[in-house]
């Protein structure tokens, strides 16, 4: 297929220098020498008349950021075809990935949409589906279901050129959402139970991660296993330190810190960390 265009975000400030950077979609383009457009809303009508101007068959949209007008949805021959990270209508919405995993999903997978004008309510036109690891992450998910989603958007393709799709209704009662991360998401609430923050500690890996306090400074969890058993300590409370590991009180059982980082420090296993950090029994991890 030959790509006539890319649609990326605008260049951004980055780092404490503040120098513009691109995204990886621009700086993947042009090295293919492809064109690029960065309009800052999509529904600017310079932009629009633009886009009609490359008389395009089709459009494809993945985790473009911006809901997009009825005049591009419906400007291509095959309209606007979207790779979205779930098996809708399961997790609409902007991070499926992450919300999977967090909320403990044996599986997920990738659905290609016909877009319309709501936020991922467009008629599914071909699915793939991948099992959850137990230890999966954010990041190790996306990156399974961004090979998966590249050969389900070529197959969607090749059936829209053959005219071989049967686009079916999603079910809106049997939806869900998956809202827009934020830091402020990672703060572990230690009352939850270890099962849960070990969920988030994993789905929030790489961005924006979970973390707690110690001292005054961020303690960032990167990698935790769940132990079953209580003590009579409070939620937070490190209940015992060993040579490689330590283990924190939690609502319901005990996290082990396997893999953590300390505020100004690099990201490292628990041990390496215990070698140049002392922590004790007793010490509250609560921010």
């Amino acid at each position: 297929y030959e790509v006539a265009g890319v649609v990326t975000q605008p260049d951004k400030p980055k780092g404490r220098g503040g120098a513009m950077s691109m995204s990886p979609v621009k700086e993947a383009a042009l090295k293919h020498n492809l064109t690029v457009l960065q309009p800052q809303r999509a529904r600017e009508e310079a932009f629009i008349e633009e886009l009609r101007g490359y008389e395009a068959d089709v459009i494809v949209v993945v985790a473009f950021g911006q809901l997009l007008p009825a005049e591009i949805i419906h400007m291509p021959k095959y309209g606007c075809i979207n790779v979205h990270a779930s098996l809708l209508p399961k997790y609409r919405g902007a991070a499926p990935i992450q919300w999977a995993v967090i909320d403990g999903c044996e599986y997920s997978g990738v659905t290609t949409m016909q877009m319309n004008e709501g936020l991922d309510t467009g008629d599914m036109l071909l699915k793939t589906e991948v099992d959850i690891a137990e230890d999966e992450t954010g990041e190790s998910l996306h990156d399974k279901l961004a090979a998966l989603g590249s050969d389900l958007l070529l197959r969607t393709l090749d059936a829209a050129e053959k005219g071989q799709l049967k686009p079916e209704k999603q079910q809106d009662d049997e939806s869900t959402y998956a809202g827009m991360l934020s830091k402020e998401m990672g703060r572990i609430d230690w009352e939850k139970s270890a099962v849960e923050i070990e969920r988030m500690i994993r789905g929030l890996n790489s961005w924006p991660s979970a973390f707690s306090g110690r001292q005054g400074k961020t303690m960032k969890f990167w990698k935790a296993s769940v132990c079953p058993e209580n003590t009579d300590k409070k939620p937070g409370t490190i209940v015992k330190v060993g040579k490689n590991t330590f283990m924190i009180q939690t609502g319901d059982g005990c996290l082990e810190a396997l893999e953590v980082q300390l505020e100004g420090k690099k990201r490292m296993d628990a041990g390496s960390f215990l070698r140049g950090v002392h922590l004790e029994e007793g010490e509250c991890l609560c921010i």
